[in-house]
Formats: structure tokens, sequence, C-alpha cells
């Protein structure tokens, strides 16, 4: 299969705590299987700071217990095939930004705490190989959604990111 980049040009995260609210539209990125039986590996999650002063942001990747329905973006997001050369999918995953029934982030299905200051800072997490991949699978609650997002704590600050993903 071949991989994608799900990215947000610009964005600025509102902290939120799990499970306590849902998350604010065009705060959060998040990506939401395509099928009910399809398994999507997430191979890189990147963050470049935007802010223009000290802003310790705590980002956090996280499956979601509440997932997203009509789902869209804002202008900024975009889903792109790595290789031109990539069919289109008969069930493609959908990167998104906005939602009617927003995500809300899992209390017990953290995946990772990718802290970092958006004043210039910058945060990659790459999978050391094919078992270390993040997993999602369908797409439904809690499994078939992932989102970044910013838990509460600190002061977020602008900042842009991208997920390479691999539709199974």
């Amino acid at each position: 299969m071949a991989r994608w980049s799900y990215n947000f040009t610009t964005f600025l995260p509102i902290a939120t705590g799990d499970a306590a609210a849902t998350l604010t539209s065009g705060s959060y990125m998040a990506l939401q299987g395509g099928s009910s039986t399809q398994r999507v590996d997430i191979w890189e999650v990147f963050m470049g700071g935007q802010a223009t002063s000290s802003a310790p942001t705590i980002m956090v990747v996280a499956r979601d217990s509440v997932v997203g329905v009509t789902l869209s973006s804002t202008s900024g997001a975009k889903t792109a095939a790595l290789d031109p050369a990539t069919a289109a999918l008969g069930a493609p995953v959908v990167g998104f930004t906005i939602a009617t029934t927003p995500p809300q982030r899992s209390t017990t299905l953290g995946l990772l705490n990718l802290s970092f200051n958006a004043f210039g800072g910058i945060v990659r997490w790459a999978a050391p190989d094919e078992h270390g991949a993040l997993r999602m699978l369908g797409n439904a609650a809690s499994f078939g959604e992932v989102s970044l997002s910013a838990f509460t704590g600190g002061t977020p600050g602008i900042m842009g990111a991208h997920m390479i993903f691999e539709p199974i």
C-alpha cells in the first residue's frame, strides 16, 4: 500500500482534558478509518512551532472514545498521497479538523505525549519499524480514530503539523 500525508499548515491548539469535553473545531487534527475493517498504520507525527513567544504546549496523540461525525477540514488542512502514482482508495482514510459531533479524547488510550515549546520548537515521532507503528482499526470508537490535540496545562502556541499514515 501507499503512504499518505495529512497536514495542517497553521492552527492554535486549545487545551482540553481527557474526556472532559469534546475537542474544539480547528484546534486539533484527527484521522478516522475509511471503513469498519480498514487497518491504518501511522508512521510519523511531526509538529513545528510558529508562536512568537515562549509557549509550552502539551500535545498528545490519543485514541478517541467518541469519534467525529460529519467530518470536514479547515483551510490549510490537506491529505495527499506521497507517491504521485498512488491509486485512489475505495474507502479513503479521512483527515479532519471539524466535525458536527466533535471527537472526545479517551481517558485511558493515550498513545504519545509530544510536549514542546511552540516558540520555534519542533518534535518528530517516527515508528522505528513495522512493529512500532501506531495502529488504527476500523472507523468506530475507540480504535478507529486517532487525534493530535492539546492537553490542559501550559500555554498552547500556534503550530503546524503532519501525520504520515498508510492504509493497509
